[in-house]
């Protein structure tokens, strides 16, 4: 008899293969997510590069198509989704006091379909044909519009690539959605009404909410698309007698909702670290609770606002700007709930605060941005062109990637045991921030002058030349930036100071447990009387129980 000789290597990787606990589950969206932030960066870094000067030919049409669509779809949904999924899967249950996650199996169903959803999206490289009929990638942008979509126009495969990535990917956001929601509601700790929540949790249960709602929306369309080019189901095929801008108002009614589903977590992070960083209560929380509700009402309501050049009615573009207009009062409510939160607070400008800042800074100028695009009128004047694309990145990239990082900073001592380093932490902050800043701000100039988005070149004279070498400049600096927070993690993982349990005297309950946190979570589960459970622990003498 012979038996197998003991490999840990081997048997580290089957416990995280097969894994069902929500912290491993959380730790291996996150890798995923940041991973495919790299493939995303490079495909911006070539785009950036090919626009830097006129008349550039260092992509072809058909490549610069392919970069700019796998671009804005990895973005969206294999960066933005799984990071804030990932954070979801490993806090939740800490925070609200249990041992694992409603369905442990299916949360990791979910993050499987996710990673072979990716898997087949990045395929397309090696199997898709695009517009041409060569092998890449898809090349149809990722909102994909109809009939561009069509057969006729797309004959390739790559479209298809697209369709059953997203929906095998989309399958597994649902998933964890329902999770979410099953958990967030019934698996709170003694004590935890839901208004004693932290404000991560109820963030986390509208956008969960707001993903049930809107991202089927998506999978139907994507399911008829597929009918279309594959069965000759006519659903979006003008020549056939139907409306291909039925496929607009439906991407978008996923599409609009999918921006405050990517933001809200955005909100979460910096709602839980500027407290903290403050040394104050979050300034009106149950406003926060109001306000968040109710951007996920207002959320559904808005799409059209993408379609203001469209010929929509006088009506329906009322509606729609009026819409828009009204969810951006609860959105500046948090805003002011931060910056009240920060006001007469002894603030440590540690660097999960700075990108919690830098947050805040980047959104407001995103919505205000967003707030002129609102107007029908200047809607008309600037719609596709890069003043969009500037506003677009305020509010997603600048919003979601400085939240990302000030909560990245703010609980890698709590997955890890280790801190990260300061020094590199806020050399990081920096160089993200101003070539952020070089990248984006010129796109509003450049759309002035009247550059259309999604174009590959453009002509010399128009007054576009400095405005996109600024921005190509800036997309190096963000190199560096990302390239300092790589080698921060390597570097911490390794030699990072021990964290301790407990390294930034915070209040919620994922940080009474050890740094990582042990394989159930709690020996025994905890009972709380406040929002703020460890305050009380640690002031006896004044508990927040007292107040609420």
């Amino acid at each position: 008899m012979t038996t197998t000789p003991y490999n840990p290597l081997s048997s580290k990787l089957h416990d995280w293969v097969t894994t069902v606990d929500h912290k491993k589950l959380g730790v291996m969206y996150i890798v995923s997510g940041l991973f495919y932030l790299i493939v995303a960066g490079c495909e911006a870094l070539m785009i950036r590069w090919q626009l830097a000067i006129p008349d550039n030919s260092v992509l072809s049409p058909d490549t610069f198509n392919a970069f700019f669509t796998m671009h804005g779809t990895t973005m969206i949904f294999l960066v933005g989704m799984p990071i804030l999924l990932g954070a979801a899967n490993y806090f939740i249950p800490l925070m609200i006091g249990a041992r694992d996650m409603a369905f442990p199996r299916l949360n990791a169903f979910g993050f499987w379909l996710f990673f072979f959803g990716a898997l087949l999206l990045y395929f397309s490289f090696l199997g898709g044909q695009g517009l041409s009929g060569e092998p890449g990638a898809p090349d149809v942008g990722w909102f994909a519009y109809a009939p561009l979509t069509s057969t006729t126009f797309s004959p390739g495969s790559a479209t298809d690539y697209w369709i059953i990535s997203l929906f095998v990917a989309g399958m597994g956001s649902i998933m964890t959605a329902v999770n979410l929601v099953t958990t967030i509601l019934t698996m709170r700790c003694e004590g935890m009404t839901l208004m004693k929540m932290p404000i991560f949790a109820w963030m986390m249960l509208v956008d969960a909410l707001l993903i049930l709602i809107a991202l089927p929306t998506l999978t139907a369309i994507q399911i008829m698309l597929l009918l279309d080019r594959q069965f000759g189901a006519h659903f979006f095929d003008a020549q056939a007698g139907a409306d291909p801008m039925i496929w607009q108002h439906l991407f978008w009614f996923f599409g609009h909702p999918e921006v405050y589903i990517l933001i809200l977590p955005g909100f979460a992070f910096v709602s839980e670290v500027t407290p903290v960083f403050s040394r104050k209560v979050l300034f009106g929380y149950s406003l926060m609770v109001a306000a968040t509700v109710s951007i996920g009402f207002i959320a559904l309501g808005v799409w059209a606002h993408h379609m203001f050049a469209t010929g929509l009615s006088p009506a329906v573009l009322s509606y729609f700007a009026g819409a828009t207009f009204i969810i951006g009062v609860p959105t500046g409510m948090k805003i002011f709930n931060w910056i009240a939160t920060m006001w007469g607070g002894h603030i440590r400008f540690e660097t999960p605060m700075l990108f919690a800042t830098g947050f805040i800074s980047m959104f407001v100028i995103g919505g205000l941005t967003g707030i002129m695009l609102a107007i029908v009128p200047m809607d008309w004047q600037l719609s596709d062109t890069y003043f969009v694309v500037g506003h677009f990145h305020f509010v997603l990239f600048g919003g979601l990637l400085f939240a990302i990082f000030s909560g990245f900073f703010y609980w890698f001592p709590k997955v890890t045991g280790k801190l990260l380093n300061e020094t590199m932490g806020k050399w990081q902050f920096w160089l993200l921030f101003v070539g952020f800043l070089l990248t984006f701000g010129p796109m509003h100039m450049s759309g002035f002058e009247g550059m259309p988005r999604r174009i590959y070149t453009y002509m010399p004279g128009r007054g576009l030349e400095l405005w996109n070498m600024l921005a190509s400049i800036g997309a190096l600096v963000q190199v560096f930036g990302f390239s300092l927070f790589v080698i921060n993690v390597i570097w911490s993982l390794r030699n990072g100071k021990l964290a301790g349990d407990d390294p930034w005297d915070a209040w919620t309950l994922e940080w009474s447990t050890t740094s990582p946190p042990p394989p159930w979570n709690y020996a025994e589960l905890p009972s709380i009387r406040s929002r703020r459970p460890l305050w009380d622990e640690k002031h006896p003498e004044d508990p927040d129980w007292l107040y609420e």
